[in-house]
C-alpha cells in the first residue's frame, strides 16, 4: 500500500477513535458527571479547547455538586486561556478563588490569572505588526504583575514562582517604558512640569530598570525648560555619576 494511503488511513482511524465515545443517538443531557469530565479531558488532550469548554460548562450546569465540579472549574480556566479568551479565564479564576479559597491548586489559579492578563497586554495584531507594546494601556500589565506578585507572596514554594519572577522583570521594564513614553509626550507638547512628575513616578516605582537613564535625561531637560537650573544640574550629576556612558542630558532630549 502506498505510504500516502497508509497515512490517510491512520489519520482516519485516529479521527474515528476520537469520536468513538459519541455514538449515534448518544444524548449528552443524560451523561453522568464522570462522562462529561472524561470527554472534556479527551478534548483537552487533543488541544480542542472549544469542545473542552463546552463539556466543562455542561458539567457544571448539569452536575453542580459532583465530585468533578471543582476540578472542572479549575480546568475551564486553563481551557479559556488556551482558547484565547482571557476575559473568560479571569472571570472563571475569580469565581474559583471565591468558591474554593483553600484549594490546593490555588497557586495555579493565580498563575493562570497572571498569564491571562499578560496576554491581554500583547495582542496578536501587535506581534504581527511589530508594534511597540509599551505604548498600550498599561492596566493588563499592571494586573498581571499583581497576580504574579500575589502568587509569589502566598505560595513562595510553588512550581510556578520562577516563571512568574521572570515575567515580572519583563513587566516592570515594560511599565517603566510606558511611563517614559508619556514623559516624552509631555516634553513634545511643551509640558515640562508634567514630564518631571512622570519621570519622578517612574524612578520611584521602577528603580533599576533600563528606563532610568533616559528618565533622568528627560528630567534634567524638563528642569532646564522650567528655568530650575540648580535642579537640572543636580539631576545631570546624578545621571553622570550612575550612568557615565549616557549622553549629556540638557538640550539633548527630543
Amino acid at each position: 500500500m502506498p505510504r500516502l494511503n497508509i497515512l490517510l488511513l491512520s489519520l482516519g482511524l485516529l479521527f474515528l477513535s476520537a469520536c468513538s465515545t459519541l455514538k449515534e443517538g448518544d444524548d449528552p443531557s443524560q451523561w453522568s458527571a464522570e462522562r462529561f469530565y472524561q470527554e472534556a479531558q479527551s478534548a483537552l488532550a487533543m488541544a480542542d479547547y472549544q469542545t473542552a469548554i463546552t463539556y466543562l460548562e455542561d458539567l457544571e450546569i448539569q452536575h453542580p455538586f459532583s465530585k468533578y465540579t471543582a476540578q472542572g472549574q479549575l480546568e475551564i480556566i486553563y481551557a479559556y486561556y488556551k482558547f484565547n479568551e482571557p476575559e473568560s479565564a479571569l472571570a472563571a479564576a475569580d469565581r474559583f478563588t471565591k468558591l474554593f479559597p483553600r484549594h490546593e491548586r490555588l497557586d495555579y489559579v493565580y498563575y493562570l490569572k497572571g498569564l491571562s492578563n499578560f496576554d491581554r497586554g500583547v495582542s496578536s495584531l501587535d506581534l504581527l505588526l511589530d508594534l511597540e507594546t509599551s505604548k498600550r494601556d498599561p492596566k493588563p500589565s499592571l494586573d498581571s504583575f499583581r497576580d504574579f506578585e500575589q502568587l509569589i507572596e502566598q505560595f513562595p514554594q510553588s512550581e510556578y514562582v520562577e516563571d512568574a519572577k521572570q515575567r515580572m522583570i519583563y513587566l516592570r521594564n515594560k511599565l517603566a517604558q510606558y511611563e517614559l513614553h508619556v514623559a516624552r509626550y509631555y516634553m513634545r507638547r511643551g509640558a515640562p512640569l508634567a514630564a518631571v512628575n512622570r519621570t519622578k513616578r517612574l524612578i520611584k516605582n521602577y528603580p533599576q530598570t533600563p528606563a532610568i537613564p533616559e528618565a533622568l535625561t528627560i528630567m534634567a531637560s524638563a528642569y532646564e525648560a522650567l528655568d530650575l537650573t540648580d535642579l537640572a544640574r543636580d539631576t545631570q550629576r546624578i545621571l553622570e555619576l550612575n550612568y557615565p556612558d549616557q549622553k549629556t542630558a540638557i538640550n539633548k532630549t527630543n
